[in-house]
């Protein structure tokens, strides 16, 4: 090491030095001794390891005075008290976003979660009866009534559903799988993988593009514990294709004695055609053809929280309930509250279209998110944003979340330039914001989707736009 950086590092600020200033300045009405004391050495350490790993000729640009140390420790300290989950402004035309939390809550599951929430509920505890109960009761009649299945368990995703199925009925067994539908989906989760975990033994049949029912058929012999079906929901495979349908393989099913799944991914209760989106299977019309057990999401097209829907015959709901694992991955109370709220709209499926904010989205006439788009542009133009210039766009949203992956959804954008700073540079100040805002750029403008905008979102967008 150089003389100049060992110079720097010995005139380092001393850690009881600024403990002694921070303590003057009443520190300790933010935090305990102990975090100060932490933050005080994460500080110097910082600064230190910059300091050996930098260039000599950007030493100079190292500040270590004990003020400026003072003020990151104190930074550091109050930055603790802010939220780092925070609400955002999803502007960018992917409805069900899974980087932004999917689907919104309606308003009627946000009640409930509060009701629960602050005090005591009977969570396990059976009203009528007076003893403890199942916490999947509060919401399995309900689930039953909606998709014509005999019984339904919860779990906390869908992919916890797909582990405890598989491995309640093919552990140490063989699962066999289309390789057309071993998919990967967000987060580099793929079927291969969680089938390992589950101490299944994948069982690949047909090719990528073609598979056909005598593929299981000779896959099938006194080792298989499951076969298994997969929606591509988050692509699509065209052109020289064939795939087995579901009712032939819940016939090879019968035949030979061996359960049948369909993980159907997204988990759809209404049919979107009617809406002029591409069909979308329901889990009732999974249900309807005899299977055995079907698993799908609950915070995608659904649009409630997170959450894994196992659904299916009562008997082999029942092995699966009896899972030790399925303790680990149950859900909790603010789950179950905000599932309960969100399923009760969809016994009336017009009411679940305007009452639940993502599939609104998917299904809002063009007309109604241009005129949305209109009040939000003669709103910010009474802002007198001298430096700024709308403008709107058609374009197309997206539904997201592995939903509908070819379906193109068409919207309107607030196109929003800039003369005196980059779109870059605006994208960046509108997603540091106290409620961030999260658009899209193309190349010298900022384009905010009013698909995925609410008008109470308003606000928002004009104090951010206003602080940049």
């Amino acid at each position: 090491m150089d003389e100049s950086k060992k110079t720097f590092l010995r005139n380092l600020p001393k850690i009881d030095e600024i403990i002694l200033l921070l303590e003057k300045q009443d520190i300790y009405s933010l935090a305990p001794r102990d975090i100060v004391i932490a933050t005080c050495r994460t500080v110097v350490q910082n600064l230190r390891d910059k300091i050996i790993e930098a260039k000599e000729k950007d030493l100079p640009k190292f500040s270590l005075d004990l003020a400026s140390a003072v003020g990151k420790v104190e930074r550091l300290i109050k930055g603790l008290y802010r939220y780092s989950l925070r609400r955002v402004v999803n502007a960018t035309g992917v409805i069900l976003h899974t980087n932004l939390g999917r689907a919104p809550l309606c308003p009627e599951a946000l009640q409930r979660i509060m009701e629960v929430g602050k005090g005591y509920s009977n969570l396990e505890f059976d009203l009528a009866k007076g003893e403890r109960g199942q916490r999947y009761d509060h919401v399995s009649q309900l689930i039953c009534a909606l998709t014509g299945s005999e019984d339904a368990l919860i779990v906390n995703n869908n992919a916890a559903a797909i582990l405890l199925v598989l491995n309640t009925l093919a552990e140490k067994k063989e699962a066999i799988v289309s390789r057309g539908e071993l998919i990967e989906i967000g987060g580099e989760f793929r079927i291969p993988e969680i089938m390992k975990k589950s101490a299944s033994k994948l069982r690949e049949v047909g090719t990528t593009n073609r598979t056909r029912i005598g593929d299981y058929e000779k896959a099938v012999n006194d080792k298989t514990g499951l076969i298994m079906k997969v929606h591509t929901s988050n692509f699509r495979i065209v052109g020289f294709t064939e795939e087995a349908d579901i009712v032939s393989l819940v016939a090879l099913g019968k035949s030979r004695g061996i359960p049948v799944m369909d993980d159907l991914g997204s988990g759809c209760l209404i049919d979107l055609e009617q809406y002029g989106l591409q069909h979308e299977p329901t889990v009732r019309e999974a249900l309807a053809t005899g299977i055995d057990v079907v698993t799908f999401s609950g915070d995608k097209l659904l649009g409630g929280p997170q959450a894994g829907i196992i659904v299916g015959k009562k008997d082999v709901l029942a092995k699966i309930k009896k899972n030790p694992l399925n303790r680990a991955l149950r859900i909790d109370k603010f789950t179950l509250a905000a599932l309960e709220a969100t399923l009760m709209h969809y016994l009336n499926p017009a009411d679940a279209v305007k009452k639940l904010r993502s599939l609104k989205a998917l299904t809002e006439p063009v007309a109604a998110v241009k005129k949305r788009a209109e009040k939000l542009i003669t709103k910010l133009q009474k802002e007198n944003f001298v430096s700024l210039k709308f403008s709107l766009h058609e374009d197309f949203a997206a539904a997201g979340g592995g939903s509908l992956p070819t379906q193109q959804i068409p919207t309107v954008l607030v196109a929003i330039k800039n003369k005196k700073m980059s779109a870059s540079k605006m994208e960046e100040k509108l997603r540091k914001m106290e409620v961030p805002v999260i658009v899209r750029v193309d190349k010298d403008e900022i384009l905010i989707d009013m698909r995925t905008v609410a008008e109470d979102e308003f606000r928002f967008i004009i104090e951010g736009l206003r602080q940049v």
